[in-house]
């Protein structure tokens, strides 16, 4: 009895998490516009290629009964087909302007950069941890809001908490508000990458990379480091907890007020 109710408490739990599940074939659910917009454009994808798959295997098992041995003892000569030609140049050029009109117009929107974000993080990828910077709130020395976020060991995570994906510090930023991530890197090639959010910034050393997202519900996300980093390139989790506003305003001003007090 005790082992079903732990379980359905874990799932429960778990449950609002967009973390991966087992035996995932699909995405996981989309948090930002442009992870819907991913998401679409695969199904989208798949449509025609379903098509794709139907007429030619129809075309295949047509041609293997007309022109069975048996069938046709002595096989024709056919050396042009002008009409089956022109449909078969024709029809592949069309598919292809219907997936990259909608493809391209992703690929910009992906690219396009938050001119004016209301909250700028900087993400630093260390080995093997990363620190955060709330950019905006570092007005001096004396008062700033930067953590270290490390991930959380096999033996030591809590009830309901995922495996080598949860961390010590989590990202948290409010929902439905444009941000602004600038990734770099203090050693040697990370990577910030969260698929609910449809995220994957590369973090160079010496280099400032930046991305947008657009939180559009509130929930915990999670993401891994997605280039190889050294030994323990497993163990850099990410987890973004996206918060009402009104919750992420008082995180804010109980983090920066003790350390303007220590000051």
């Amino acid at each position: 009895m005790n082992q079903m109710i732990v379980r359905e408490w874990l799932f429960f739990t778990m449950a609002p998490c967009d973390a991966a599940e087992p035996w995932q074939l699909g995405f996981q659910d989309a948090a930002t516009p442009m992870m819907q917009g991913i998401i679409d454009l695969h199904h989208d994808i798949f449509f025609f290629l379903i098509l794709i798959l139907v007429f030619v295997s129809w075309i295949l098992v047509r041609a293997l009964w007309h022109f069975h041995y048996k069938k046709n003892p002595i096989p024709q000569r056919i050396v042009h087909g002008t009409t089956i030609e022109i449909i078969r140049t024709i029809f592949p050029s069309i598919i292809l302007m219907f997936i990259a009109i909608p493809s391209f117009a992703l690929l910009y929107s992906m690219d396009e950069v938050v001119v004016d974000p209301a909250i700028t993080i900087k993400a630093i990828g260390h080995q093997w941890y990363r620190t955060y910077e709330y950019s905006d709130y570092n007005s001096s020395d004396e008062q700033s809001l930067t953590f270290d976020s490390y991930t959380i060991p096999e033996d030591d995570p809590e009830l309901g908490q995922s495996r080598l994906l949860e961390v010590d510090n989590r990202v948290v930023v409010p929902a439905k508000t444009h941000i602004r991530i600038i990734v770099t890197s203090a050693d040697v090639l990370h990577s910030w990458a969260v698929p609910s959010s449809g995220v994957k910034c590369d973090a160079v050393p010496g280099r400032l990379n930046q991305t947008s997202i657009l939180v559009q519900r509130e929930g915990v996300y999670y993401g891994q480091c997605s280039e190889i980093c050294g030994t323990n390139h497993a163990f850099m989790p990410i987890v973004v907890e996206a918060v009402s506003r009104k919750d992420y305003g008082s995180r804010v001003s109980n983090q920066l007020i003790p350390q303007t007090g220590e000051a």
